[in-house]
């Protein structure tokens, strides 16, 4: 089964965090640890990743914090998963390399292939303003759902 990590989980927690509280200035990992139940240490980590990756900017001192690097309309699912976990594969015939101990074979490689692209598809479109809008997570659920079914 495909499965994000739980870093990946966490960042982009943490980045439909700081979009709804843009307003606010900038948001300490301890505040967004604390909101959801996250190690702060883990959180921090993440945080750290994503301003390397230049998705936050990081403030230091007393009013310090992260804020969201660019608007949350141009900032992908697939832009965070990416920062935190590095290349997204679903098999190992998929990776760079593209081998395996099979590969002489392998009958599946071009189908998963096209499943591996047509996942990352849906994640390059998937912003994180689109995650921050509750009115339309359910069509962006259904957007989604609706694009993962049809692989061809």
């Amino acid at each position: 089964m495909l499965k994000l990590t739980k870093k990946a989980d966490y960042g982009l927690m943490a980045m439909k965090h700081l979009a709804e509280h843009a307003d606010r200035g900038a948001c300490s990992a301890k505040d967004v640890a604390e909101c959801y139940g996250i190690p702060q240490e883990a959180l921090a980590k993440i945080l750290q990743r994503l301003a390397k990756a230049g998705l936050l900017h990081s403030q230091h001192g007393i009013n310090g914090g992260y804020t969201l690097a660019r608007d949350p309309g141009t900032i992908t699912a697939f832009e965070v998963i990416r920062a935190i976990d590095g290349p997204l594969f679903i098999t190992s015939c998929v990776t760079v390399r593209g081998e395996c101990d099979q590969t002489d074979r392998c009958s599946i490689r071009g189908p998963l292939r096209r499943v591996s692209h047509s996942i990352e598809e849906v994640l390059r479109r998937l912003t994180i303003l689109e995650m921050k809008e509750d009115a339309k997570s359910e069509a962006v659920k259904a957007k989604v759902s609706a694009e993962l079914v049809t692989i061809t």
